[in-house]
């Protein structure tokens, strides 16, 4: 098993991530699951390196991370939460359905890690209300309100 569990929670390393949820590249946002709390938090790392596909186009001259990327990124941190708290089998995915209050704070570029804390603000049936944050070296780089919706296969 690629996971260990301390005093903090659970660590998921990036097979079980993959196991869990059907990203990939390009698009698997998140390499490690650092702290997971059933039916309450999530820490997700993303590893930010100058060879992401989205830096030879945004921007260049000046790579940044794009902000829906970072949203993606909490948003895929938090489906691991949601498999993680309803033992959902493998296969089933998590939808967005919104994206509220969200703030770009700080650019993301190459060499940055970025730490995406995120947070259960409440669950009804297969919809769940998630606050995320992303910080690197502890700064609040970008926040957001989002929802989603598991849809089991």
């Amino acid at each position: 098993m690629n996971s260990e569990t301390t005093q903090e929670g659970r660590t998921i390393e990036i097979q079980e991530i993959m196991d869990m949820i059907p990203h990939r590249y390009p698009f698997l946002l998140i390499d490690k699951v650092t702290r997971i709390v059933p039916d309450a938090t999530a820490v997700g790392i993303k590893n930010v390196t100058v060879n992401e596909p989205f830096f030879q186009g945004h921007f260049p001259s000046q790579p940044i991370m794009p902000g829906v990327l970072i949203i993606e990124a909490m948003a895929q941190t938090s489906a691991i939460l949601v498999l993680e708290t309803t033992g959902t089998k493998a296969g089933s995915v998590v939808y967005f359905m919104t994206v509220d209050k969200a703030r770009f704070r700080k650019p993301i570029g190459p060499g940055d890690q970025l730490l995406l804390h995120v947070e259960k603000v409440q669950s009804r049936g297969n919809v769940w209300k998630f606050r995320g944050e992303a910080r690197v070296d502890g700064k609040l780089m970008a926040e957001a309100t989002y929802s989603a919706m598991i849809v089991e296969e």
